[in-house]
């Protein structure tokens, strides 16, 4: 499936994002809209889900969906059913693409896995797995419930069910050396994936991990170290026809994610479910949506007026700005110049400080030329920093 939002084609598309908030354990590290809960009424749920569909649906008439995404939480503890009642739902009030790309990411415990059939039914093409590592005494630590022969066998249920699969790892993990996450990762490239997301072990406030860390029981791995693993990453999935088409995010031609690809590029999408955020370009104003963050409240919210839309922030043009170019320079094409056009109005060399500009380029942190404005691999290998100067 190469469709009309594979990279190379800049148009961002129009997504829905389903946020499913449960997981069966809180793993130490996440600061995700996440929680525990012993049992679910999936059908309570279902219900509340599709009737956030239909009230986002009167303002988006006319749009083409590009992309559905089922992120968490585990989307995987979802029922089948409720999986294809949200898709069908998302056909019945907006103008579906037939070649959608419909993502739900999910856990690689057996368990989970035993539903990607269902979930096949339901209409997921693409399933992106939380598989994080590949040895066990690494996933204990991660607080996974899952191990490294478990997650093997969930990615090959997974690329027997779905025509398009992805799955994470996680490195600057403490202890971790170049040459044990090089084994790893030639271990996890055996398996022939066609997209694969690494992202860094981040210390985020209030997680198990941050407690621990204050109190100097997890040391991460130093600057040089976590520099020497980011470089071996990029060299190691280049050289297998994996090239980061985002920072994060490697993929080979044709196979990265149109979903995501619509937030990098500033396209609309709407949020549905706890905590979710959107983004609604209407009557040309650019609208931040967010829904209530707890999964009671959300629910009793949406069963009482059919949505659970706690703020509605029309963005003002230094925000739109910000927004497009913080997500637009972590893209390895960057920013097209119509994308400038599309949400200022002007051109990079219009809304951009010109002498910070400049002292970027010159220092070969960032080009712009006829196509667009694009951070460098060097610019973005540090692009926190060359953000907070571009935008100051």
């Amino acid at each position: 499936m190469t469709g009309r939002n594979a990279v190379g084609d800049r148009d961002p598309g129009f997504g829905v994002y389903v946020h499913w908030p449960f997981c069966k354990a809180k793993c130490p590290y996440c600061d995700f809209n996440s929680h525990v809960r012993p049992e679910v009424d999936h059908g309570a749920w279902r219900a509340a889900l599709c009737a956030e569909l239909d009230y986002s649906a009167r303002e988006t008439e006319g749009r083409r969906v590009t992309s559905i995404f089922f992120g968490g939480g585990t989307p995987s503890l979802m029922d089948p059913a409720s999986v294809e009642a949200v898709i069908r739902r998302v056909g019945e009030r907006f103008d579906l693409d037939p070649e959608a790309e419909i993502t739900l990411e999910a856990n690689p415990t057996s368990a989970e896995a035993a539903r990607f059939e269902g979930f096949r039914a339901a209409g997921v093409n693409r399933i992106s797995l939380g598989v994080q590592a590949l040895d066990d005494r690494t996933l204990t630590f991660l607080g996974r419930q899952h191990s490294a022969a478990e997650a093997l066998d969930a990615v090959a249920l997974a690329r027997k069910h779905a025509p398009r699969i992805s799955f994470d790892l996680m490195t600057a993990r403490p202890g971790q050396t170049p040459d044990a996450w090089a084994a790893e990762l030639d271990r996890a490239l055996a398996e022939g994936p066609d997209h694969i997301s690494i992202y860094q072990l981040t210390i985020e406030p209030g997680t198990a991990f941050h407690a621990s860390w204050r109190r100097g029981e997890l040391v991460m791995p130093d600057e040089e170290t976590a520099s020497a693993v980011f470089e071996l990453t990029q060299d190691r999935l280049t050289a297998h026809g994996l090239p980061a088409y985002e920072i994060s995010n490697h993929a080979r031609p044709g196979a990265a994610c149109r979903h995501n690809l619509t937030y990098w590029r500033y396209g609309d999408y709407l949020g549905v479910g706890p905590g979710a955020h959107g983004r609604l370009t209407v009557g040309g104003e650019k609208l931040a949506t967010r829904q209530h963050a707890a999964p009671e409240v959300w629910l009793r919210q949406v069963q009482a007026q059919g949505h659970a839309t706690r703020t509605r922030t029309p963005l003002a043009r230094s925000d739109r700005l910000d927004e497009l170019v913080m997500m637009g320079l972590r893209l390895s094409e960057g920013i097209a110049r119509d994308a400038f056009h599309r949400e200022l109005g002007a051109a990079p060399e219009a809304c951009l400080d010109a002498d910070r500009l400049a002292a970027l380029r010159e220092e070969g942190y960032v080009t712009l030329d006829d196509d667009g404005l694009r951070a460098t691999a060097e610019g973005r290998q540090r692009l926190d920093a060359v953000l907070g100067y571009l935008l100051a």
